[in-house]
């Protein structure tokens, strides 16, 4: 593990949306090396029970002797479920299919949408800090979203360019709400994210444009297109940037961890001011 863990200053990103196939895992993994390649040390956290996170940054399963659900639910030490990658300043826990459990495993817990934070808040008190904490979510509004939700300080949102994208949408905004009122009221949406953007396609357009429309600054300048080789760079366990540095897609992502960036600094320097 690097030596680094979380502090009040770490930001911690839900990338989240219930529908599967948006580009959840694919913006998880890109924009996370994305940021580490900018010197930002950032920890990913998979949340999904598939672990295609941990698969597409090479940790084996084999490898995995703690997961995410170790982390959840305190059975190790917390510091032990972190990983190295491969990428300087880039950690990872895990995911097992343990976590398939996990589910009914809360249901009965006291502090059931709380136990993640708990873990997250765990780290903050060691010795060590991380700039960033993306945590990738199963394709589903279930207990460990919802925990997702909880520990976070916001929300990137993948919305594929697709027919029913934002049907989708409005059902994840009302959880957001619901989250907000009840267990973190200082949880806000990063962004929407346009993915698998492909311009010659006019539903593509409309999605962007009714997006546009309906939510404003909230959806980031940045779009990421739909390209082969952003879906060919995991099963090399590979992040795009490696897998083919200058296809439109490596560029979208790194567009992206600027535009993040931005937003972050200009919220920190808000919160100063105030």
């Amino acid at each position: 593990m690097h030596n680094h863990g979380t502090t009040a200053d770490t930001r911690v990103i839900a990338i989240a949306n219930q529908k599967g196939g948006v580009g959840k895992t694919t913006t998880a993994i890109n924009l996370a090396t994305a940021l580490s390649e900018l010197g930002k040390r950032v920890l990913l956290i998979d949340l999904d029970p598939q672990g295609n996170a941990s698969t597409g940054l090479g940790r084996e399963l084999r490898d995995r002797t703690y997961s995410s659900y170790d982390f959840i639910f305190n059975r190790t030490k917390l510091a032990e479920t972190i990983s190295e990658t491969k990428y300087e300043n880039l950690d990872i826990v895990a995911s097992t299919t343990d976590l398939s459990s996990a589910d009914i495993e809360l249901y009965d817990r006291e502090r059931k949408l709380y136990q993640l934070k708990d873990s997250i808040s765990a780290l903050r008190r060691a010795e060590l800090h991380y700039d960033f904490v993306f945590i990738d979510c199963p394709p589903s509004l279930n207990l460990l979203t919802l925990n997702a939700l909880v520990a976070s300080n916001s929300i990137v949102v993948p919305l594929q360019s697709e027919f029913f994208a934002l049907e989708g949408l409005s059902q994840l905004m009302q959880t957001i709400t619901m989250i907000r009122k009840s267990s973190n009221k200082s949880l806000r949406i990063e962004g929407i994210l346009v993915t698998m953007f492909d311009a010659r396609n006019r539903i593509s357009r409309q999605v962007e444009d009714d997006a546009r429309s309906h939510l404003g600054s909230l959806v980031f300048e940045t779009r990421i297109p739909r390209s082969v080789r952003l879906s060919e760079a995991p099963s090399f366990s590979q992040s795009i940037h490696d897998y083919d540095r200058y296809s439109k897609g490596g560029q979208a992502y790194r567009k992206l961890a600027w535009e993040i960036l931005r937003r972050y600094e200009t919220s920190q320097e808000t919160a100063h001011v105030q």
